[in-house]
């Protein structure tokens, strides 16, 4: 993959960044930003032991934001020529000159940029031939059909690795930016024959290469669970405990972090408006937002403004300790950048203690959700109906795989009825957890 590394050096990229900021105050613009990005990546999916797809991804971009006064303009072009770099200024501040005043558009505050940046260790690159993704690709697809002969089909294993460089600068003298990869594993396979059929998935992703797990752990894990949920049942509509399993319990992560972010709550579009200093959650509840964790998947020095990120409790004891706020949802509301343009850092759930056997055990009676489907969640009201599968557990035990059934209630009391969390933690993407045990939903069936 020689041919295939990013190809511009920091230097140029920065260089880029500072053409286009001054060009855009030669031009008259009061305040300028921008941010300059190149990637590449590589993917490779194998299936029923034969190369489907191999992709190729290079990408470059130049996003210009320009301000005369109170007004905005914005524009973009992936073209990193002089002329098409003084085009898309240009195209910016025309904009700006036909858009109305906001009071609160601009740059960040100064005294909130980084000036200090930590070096996160993000770009760990993965020289990794099509040859050797072609061959682990078929080594984790057949791992997860010897793991059951049951396993009938297969949609695939696939391999990626993909490296990105960015600099982000603005007219207040900031200039700064890093390289990042992200490399994953996923294999999703089919159990049974006919109508008897069920399918399921796993996959990892790490930013250093050598974290990942053997190709084959992926297969496996993904053929063992498709043959888990063979004779999966309906059942009956009732009421009772649901225990999110760890890789999709992130997703209640996602509905807090949406309810608390400055967009929705200047448009008072979201169910925990003024929701700070307020007990939301269990009382043991504790969400941290860690923005410096070495080879983070969501780690960073600054934001998308150029604004310092900083550790902090964003729930403390199931109370609501702050919000995320970029700089111009943070003057709508009267407050200061919490260094989350962009959203949230490393979302960090804090597990209670006890492992995934442990909530099982726990939870006497009820559903282990693996699997959510649809988008039944209202921003608004916090009202939550989702299709859903997984297992019926009795006496502490799973007892039998379900499907075809609804799990519904409300946003606000979910969070509050959170009588468990583990320490089954799955690292996949900004927001992290283990899995989560509730006292009750209601559960449509049958």
């Amino acid at each position: 993959m020689s041919d295939n590394r990013l190809v511009s050096p920091a230097d140029k990229l920065k260089q880029i960044a500072q053409d286009v900021l001054d060009h855009a105050s030669r031009r008259g613009a009061t305040a300028a930003e921008t941010e300059v990005s190149e990637g590449f990546g590589q993917t490779v999916t194998v299936r029923q032991a034969e190369v489907e797809t191999i992709e190729y991804n290079r990408d470059k971009g130049i996003g210009v934001t320009v301000y005369i006064g109170k007004q905005r303009g914005h524009a973009s072009t992936s073209d990193f020529s002089p002329q098409a770099v003084r085009d898309t200024v240009d195209a910016a501040l025309s904009i700006a000159r036909f858009t109305a005043s906001d009071d609160c558009a601009g740059l960040a505050e100064p005294e909130l940029l980084a000036r200090d940046i930590p070096d996160l260790d993000l770009w760990h690159p993965w020289d990794l031939p099509v040859e050797r993704a072609i061959e682990l690709a078929k080594m984790c697809e057949a791992a997860g059909f010897a793991a059951d002969p049951r396993i009938s089909n297969s949609e695939g294993a696939t391999v990626s690795t993909q490296e990105t460089h960015f600099v982000y600068g603005n007219t207040l003298g900031f200039l700064a930016g890093y390289p990042t990869s992200r490399h994953g594993l996923w294999c999703a396979l089919i159990a049974g024959r006919n109508d008897a059929m069920q399918r399921d998935d796993w996959y990892e992703t790490a930013r250093d290469p050598a974290e990942l797990p053997a190709p084959e752990t992926v297969g496996r894990r993904a053929g063992e669970r498709a043959v888990r949920r063979l004779g999966a049942r309906k059942i009956a509509t009732t009421q009772a405990p649901v225990l999110f399993e760890a890789s999709i319990a992130a997703s209640l992560l996602g509905h807090f972090v949406s309810a608390v972010s400055g967009g929705n709550l200047y448009r008072k579009s979201s169910f925990l408006l003024d929701s700070a200093g307020k007990q939301i959650f269990a009382p043991f509840v504790t969400i941290s937002d860690l923005p410096h964790i070495k080879k983070g998947l969501a780690s960073s020095a600054f934001d998308d403004e150029g604004v310092a990120t900083r550790p902090r409790e964003v729930v403390r004891d199931g109370v609501v300790q702050g919000y995320f706020l970029g700089s111009y949802s943070a003057r709508k509301l009267g407050l200061k950048s919490t260094g989350n343009a962009g959203g949230n850092h490393n979302l960090i759930l804090h597990d209670t203690g006890e492992d995934f056997a442990g909530l099982v055990k726990a939870m006497g009676a009820g559903l282990l959700v693996t699997e959510l489907m649809g988008q039944g969640v209202n921003p608004v009201t916090g009202d939550y109906s989702r299709g859903a599968a997984g297992y019926w557990v009795e006496r502490g035990e799973i007892a039998y795989p379900v499907q075809e059934i609804t799990i519904a209630g409300n946003l606000k009391d979910m969070f509050r009825s959170i009588a468990a969390i583990g320490n089954d933690v799955v690292r996949r993407g900004s927001r992290q957890s283990g899995s989560v045990l509730l006292e009750r939903m209601t559960i449509a069936g049958d």
